[in-house]
């Protein structure tokens, strides 16, 4: 009798769930222990999050950032579902999804990210925009295009949230509206960029300033309207006109991921083991937005693309190992740096001993990324691209 098959499904084609599959499928598998490689996701896409702002001011396109799972997944061997997951029974190790079919599983890998919670202030689910999805992107862009063909003389712009999506976002943006945009950018902490290293946050601060970007420190929102935000600062509120209001704080684990009867943390987060997986249920891999990790050094992991983009190869590595009877390794994170965008042809880097920002700065930002992008033909595809490109529109004009 032959062995039955093995099967791995990864819920989530993310940073975490899509480099898992793709580093699953090169291992060295014998012939009878190959397993069968499901991915599941909602999207038909993968998303290059980091680069998602050069989408709103045409530095590139869609296919570059986002390419379908088909090709990334061809050759591969790897399933692919497009469809919502609707619930996941832990004890049958069955995973349901909504209008499709139910999928048993051998190892299953938690990586659905994380959303944006809107239903923090009054008026936000109505009026804000999140910026989180390809979908957010497009729903942002039509905003953006219907302002700008609008009569109106100045297009006023509040973003919430001066993290690293925030500052970017404003940046971004700036560029994009020139004379005609007005920005204030919403903090509620003492401090843009808290978490960043100070060379960063002062190329940020100074980025914002010439872009004449207004920042509110040590302010809450106390409500979103139609056409108007409501501040409060020093318990004092001030409702001031605005035309577009852009949400970037906070994430939120996905209702099927805090309805496992597993242990969370008190933002909703499953805990793993410093092997990424999850307690009591060896079968299980945790990883990215939703995963309250702590590496082998007992360091706590953040919630960044960097992370979910190591984890999954220690969770692919570690999937294999415990299917072929070899030792699982515990997670070791490497803090490689952070690079952050701050408008068209410039960004900021800090990291393995070099600091950078300007246009140097916004060159090595994408060389990384394109080293990081899933596929080898993706890669190619896309740097040369990037290489035409600039030489087509000199010629053209």
């Amino acid at each position: 009798m032959t062995q039955q098959t093995h099967r791995i499904v990864i819920l989530g084609g993310g940073f975490g769930g899509l480099y898992t599959a793709l580093r699953l499928s090169q291992l060295p598998w014998e012939s009878t222990q190959k397993p069968e490689i499901v991915l599941v996701d909602q999207s038909d896409r993968f998303l290059f999050s980091p680069l998602l702002y050069e989408l709103l001011t045409g530095e590139l396109q869609t296919w570059e950032i986002a390419p379908p799972f088909a090709e990334i997944l061809q050759g591969t061997g790897v399933r692919f579902y497009q469809a919502v997951v609707a619930g996941i029974d832990i004890d049958q190790q069955r995973v349901h999804l909504q209008n499709g079919p139910e999928i048993p599983y051998d190892r299953l890998v938690l990586a659905l990210g994380g959303e944006t919670p809107l239903d923090l202030v009054a008026g936000a689910t109505s009026y804000a925009y999140s910026f989180r999805t390809i979908a957010d992107a497009y729903r942002l862009e039509e905003r953006l295009r219907v302002l700008e063909e609008s009569d109106t003389d100045k297009i006023r712009v509040a973003i919430v949230g001066a993290g690293y999506s925030g500052v970017e976002l404003a940046c971004k943006l700036a560029d994009r509206l020139g004379e005609r945009g007005r920005f204030r950018l919403i903090e509620i902490t003492d401090q843009i960029l808290r978490t960043s290293p100070e060379f960063n946050r002062e190329a940020a601060k100074k980025a914002l300033e010439t872009r004449g970007v207004f920042i509110d420190l040590e302010t809450n929102i106390d409500s979103i309207g139609k056409d108007t935000i409501s501040l409060e600062y020093k318990n004092q509120v001030d409702t001031i006109p605005v035309d577009l209001v852009i949400w970037t704080v906070g994430t939120r684990v996905s209702p099927v991921v805090k309805s496992l009867p597993l242990k969370h943390n008190q933002r909703g987060q499953i805990t793993t083991t410093a092997t990424l997986q999850v307690l009591e249920h060896t079968e299980i891999f945790a990883l990215g937005d939703l995963a309250d990790c702590v590496d082998a050094q007992g360091q706590q992991i953040p919630a960044t693309a960097q992370a979910a983009f190591q984890q999954a190869d220690y969770t692919a590595w570690n999937i294999w190992a415990s299917l072929t009877n070899r030792p699982l390794l515990p997670f070791q994170y490497q803090k490689l740096g952070e690079m952050l965008s701050l408008g068209v042809d410039n960004a900021t880097l800090t990291g393995l001993g070099i600091k950078l920002d300007g246009p140097l700065a916004y060159v090595a930002r994408r060389l990384a990324y394109l080293y990081r992008l899933p596929t080898l033909d993706h890669q190619l595809r896309v740097g040369f691209n990037w290489l035409v490109r600039p030489i087509i529109e000199t010629l053209s004009r």
